[in-house]
């Protein structure tokens, strides 16, 4: 089976070619990516007009790039997948649409994914893992603990109730004054600092639900900040790793919570699978480690490059489904806000505007 992913949710542009053997097993025959991180780096964050025009203008060749570097025809595809949502919504139209252009032109079945159930389903192409198992999925849109019961079969057991992780991130490195992307600029800053100057809060602390707050936190790094005005270097340092260890604290207890409800209702997870750009930074890494080691349970990790928005996630969702007999009409829509897990409510204070949460 060989399947044609197509990404466009946000600010990669991305397609690839991905083949699911007879035993399960898949292999990944191309994976383009074009990051738009030049384009906003200038306004200091992802500008969606800005995002949806380079879609359009990249798209086709990158499609045309993907399809000649896995050595395939159309003609050879077995369905067409896109990422169909949750996402800024003009990327998101940008991506779908070609998909209907290619699977109408070749009559080839298209399969609108889910990004989130790509990325939930990412371990099962890099090292074949079985079900059930837990995701942490942490990114700037999405923050959300999660039971992969099966393709099509997810339980949210917890998400945020304001900021996403990698926003947060973002956000603290813009009021510092740190370059775009901000995520690994804090973390490289927070490499020379003191993470015990600042007593900063770990929000949501023991309670019993596995939700994240990280808006608290980041209202207490800018009083500091202001505070201290103007800051030295050191003061940065200090701010970032106090930041940073906060953060830790709080995704240690808030994991250590969701894996202990993924017990109750499912069992053993087979894994603990952690996803999304946050997933790069090796301070959460290690803290992800010690989670997995008390829960007796496995970290997975897949590669940098498919932890962060690609095609071939999308390529393999799209296989993952198509086995199964899921594939989409025509009429199948674009979607700013998709929930994982259908049943899942927002948890109370939620007030992000983020999609997919």
């Amino acid at each position: 089976m060989l399947v044609l992913g197509i990404e466009t949710t946000c600010d990669e542009t991305a397609a690839a070619v991905v083949e699911r053997q007879s035993d399960g097993s898949g292999k990944i025959l191309s994976n383009v990516v074009r990051s738009q991180i030049a384009e906003h780096a200038r306004f200091g964050g992802v500008v969606p007009e800005i995002a949806a025009r380079a879609h359009v203008d990249l798209l086709d060749g990158i499609v045309d790039s993907a399809m000649k570097e896995a050595g395939v025809g159309y003609a050879q595809l077995s369905a067409v997948a896109a990422a169909a949502g949750p996402g800024l919504i003009g990327g998101v139209i940008v991506g779908l649409t070609t998909a209907k252009a290619i699977a109408m032109v070749h009559d080839t079945p298209l399969i609108a994914v889910n990004h989130l159930e790509a990325h939930a389903l990412t371990p099962r192409l890099t090292c074949a893992l079985a079900f059930p198992y837990c995701l942490f999925l942490a990114s700037g849109g999405h923050t959300q603990i999660v039971a992969v019961v099966g393709v099509g079969q997810y339980v949210r057991l917890g998400t945020t109730v304001d900021d996403a992780m990698g926003e947060a991130f973002d956000k603290v490195a813009k009021m510092l004054s740190l370059p775009y992307p901000g995520g690994p600029q804090v973390e490289r800053a927070a490499e020379g600092g003191d993470a015990k100057r600042f007593t900063f809060p770990r929000p949501m602390l023991g309670r019993p639900d596995a939700n994240f707050s990280l808006s608290g936190l980041k209202t207490a790094v800018r009083n500091e900040a202001s505070r201290l005005t103007p800051l030295e270097p050191q003061d940065i340092s200090d701010l970032c790793a106090s930041f940073q260890a906060a953060v830790l604290d709080s995704t240690a207890d808030r994991l250590s919570v969701g894996l202990k409800l993924f017990q109750e209702q499912f069992g053993t997870p087979r894994a603990l699978v952690a996803a999304g750009g946050v997933a790069a930074n090796h301070a959460i890494r290690s803290a992800l480690q010690d989670v997995a080691a008390k829960a007796q349970t496995t970290l997975i990790i897949p590669p940098p490059a498919l932890c962060t928005d690609n095609g071939a996630m999308i390529a393999w969702a799209g296989a993952e489904r198509m086995a199964l007999g899921l594939t989409d009409t025509m009429e199948a829509p674009p979607r700013a806000r998709w929930l994982l897990d259908a049943n899942a409510k927002a948890p109370a204070g939620h007030a992000n505007s983020r999609a997919g949460h």
